[in-house]
């Protein structure tokens, strides 16, 4: 099964959600994953990071997405939905349940300043693994 490379209108509509979002240009990298669908499949994937997150969209199928975050390599997590057939939709989704995260994070810190995690700070040429 080959998965098609994200269309220009594809990636328009990322670049817009995210200057939406972060009110600046973000940039975009192209790559590829290899997800476990039926079987393992290299998938086209776009990466971002912006303040101390890390995001992929990965193309399961054509007009077909899954989205991921994390802000440490080790802790990755999705939006809740297996897949999303429209790509606005899943970055808005991953934008938003980043978002809720690092909002709940900062109560729990809070709430327990003693058990605040420590975060890694990583320099911007750090290339986190995939999933």
């Amino acid at each position: 099964m080959s998965i098609p490379d994200y269309t220009e209108s594809e990636l328009w509509t990322v670049r817009n959600a995210l200057k939406e979002r972060y009110q600046q240009d973000i940039d975009l990298e192209l790559a590829d994953a290899q997800i476990m669908l039926d079987r393992i499949t290299w998938c086209p994937t776009l990466f971002w990071s912006a303040q101390g997150a890390n995001f992929a969209i990965v193309k399961i199928a054509p007009d077909r997405y899954r989205a991921f975050f994390f802000h440490q390599p080790e802790h990755q997590f999705g939006t809740g939905i297996d897949s999303y057939d429209n790509i606005g939709d899943c970055v808005v989704s991953v934008l938003r349940v980043e978002a809720d995260h690092v909002r709940q994070q900062a109560i729990n810190n809070e709430q327990n300043p003693s058990k605040a995690d420590d975060r890694l700070e990583l320099d911007d040429t750090y290339t986190p693994p995939l999933f």
